[in-house]
């Protein structure tokens, strides 16, 4: 559960996660004001309805009254007109309706002076005897709504009428129905996330790529696919990882230039040093001489070995191992292959090769002896070469990693040593995307692991 609510938060906390909360929240609200814009726009429609029908009728019965007024006066006192009836007496619109008698003066002319408004229905039908409860089908139903108009007529004479129409039931809104509401969070939530990991797709990969280049320096560029601003930022990503390459190359090349002309001069120095008649001073130049050669060496190994320009390839990850002891015992090191892992990697095989042989030369070196094993755990290979010599304090694990570091057996007095072979193998194994750590084995001795993708 704490893991659920910690991928929850780190979602969140993503563009991604943002982008989806955004969309969201800002389609849902854009639904509903929609909703409610549409449900408002069925209120004014319904009412227009209402207010055209009163104003068919009116106009129909002004046009009988227009042909033969007796008749239809007597007619509608004695309600023989459905729908149509005289004003009971002291009938007044308190709240007249000015939509309908501004259509109902469209229709009438301007002399005729309208009133119209709706008006409670036992004020219109006060003495009326039920003839509407007693239609097929409307027992009980609501009474008619009740209309009063008044209007001056072409002749001059004031007219009058109450309307009755059967009530319109207007459908209740369902906008704020809990259903209907999780229906439009819910799809509005599904076209989020959608949107949300369509949109953050290529920064995905530009964090995939800058990521990749943060462990070696030679990762492969990323596609230039997308919007014209998500191509413009990984072509200048790709660009800066080729000059940054370039500025390594161009490091590893000057390096690799001093150290062939520093060999001249070494190698003279060498023969000179060989003239020295003094027994014990010529050994100590002579020494001192090979550890100046042994440094250059090394400090080339270190620049190139962070410009890696080699092939992935898939190889067999127990044989290379097992051959690497192998050849180590042939040449007299004390050095073993213990368990293997089966299966193939995908890795760089000489930068692998000369990361391994980096750490086992250590472990010889500064241990005395050299196991190596490999293991598989949780989608990840784990080669593991131990020694057993005194091991290093906890507190300064990590500091070994650093150039020209050394060890308690590497000071003044110890073995000799540059202090840069851990940090080689560092730089050997981030150009093939994997990572070197140590630790001390709990029955003694050190443990170095490279931890590389299954």
């Amino acid at each position: 559960m704490r893991r659920l609510g910690g991928r929850v938060r780190s979602f969140f906390r993503s563009m991604a996660g943002q982008i989806f909360v955004i969309l969201t929240l800002g389609m849902s609200i854009a639904a509903i004001i929609a909703l409610l814009v549409a449900e408002q726009t069925r209120r004014h429609d319904f009412e227009r309805v209402r207010r055209q029908r009163v104003v068919a009728s009116a106009v129909d019965i002004a046009d009988r009254l227009r042909r033969d007024p007796a008749r239809i006066e007597s007619m509608m006192a004695d309600h023989s007109i459905m729908g149509a009836a005289p004003v009971p007496q002291g009938i007044s619109l308190t709240e007249p309706d000015t939509a309908l008698q501004q259509s109902l003066a469209e229709r009438f002319g301007p002399h005729s002076q309208p009133e119209a408004g709706q008006v409670p229905t036992g004020l219109c039908f006060a003495t009326y005897t039920g003839r509407w409860e007693r239609a097929a089908g409307l027992v009980d139903a609501p009474r008619p709504d009740c209309w009063i108009v008044r209007f001056t007529d072409q002749a001059g004479q004031r007219r009058e009428m109450a309307l009755s129409f059967p009530r319109l039931a207007k459908p209740p809104s369902t906008i704020f129905n809990p259903l209907y509401l999780l229906v439009i969070v819910a799809a509005s939530a599904g076209l989020a996330i959608f949107v949300a990991r369509f949109v953050s797709k290529p920064l995905r990969r530009l964090e995939q790529a800058a990521e990749a280049f943060s462990v070696s320096l030679d990762p492969e560029e990323i596609p230039e696919r997308g919007p014209e601003e998500v191509r413009a930022a990984l072509s200048t990503f790709n660009l800066m990882q080729r000059r940054a390459r370039a500025g390594f190359a161009e490091r590893t090349q000057l390096l690799a230039a001093i150290s062939h002309d520093i060999q001249t001069p070494l190698t003279r120095l060498r023969l000179r040093l060989e003239l020295v008649e003094n027994v014990e001073l010529r050994a100590r130049l002579l020494a001192d001489h090979e550890a100046m050669q042994r440094l250059v060496r090394e400090g080339l190994d270190l620049a190139s070995s962070t410009e890696a320009r080699e092939e992935w390839s898939v190889i067999d990850i127990d044989s290379l191992l097992a051959s690497m002891a192998e050849d180590a015992e042939e040449l007299g090191a004390p050095v073993r292959f213990l368990t293997g892992c089966g299966g193939t990697v995908r890795v760089k095989p000489n930068a692998l090769t000369r990361c391994i042989a980096n750490l086992v030369d250590n472990a010889v070196r500064y241990g005395g002896s050299a196991d190596i094993g490999c293991a598989r755990a949780g989608g990840r290979v784990l080669i593991q070469i131990r020694d057993h010599g005194p091991g290093i304090p906890a507190d300064r694990l990590d500091q070994m990693f650093e150039p020209f570091t050394r060890g308690a057996t590497g000071q003044p007095g110890g073995r000799t040593g540059t202090g840069i072979g851990l940090t080689i193998a560092r730089s050997l194994a981030m150009s093939f995307e994997a990572s070197v750590r140590l630790r001390n084995a709990d029955d003694g001795g050190l443990i170095a692991i490279i931890d590389m993708k299954a």
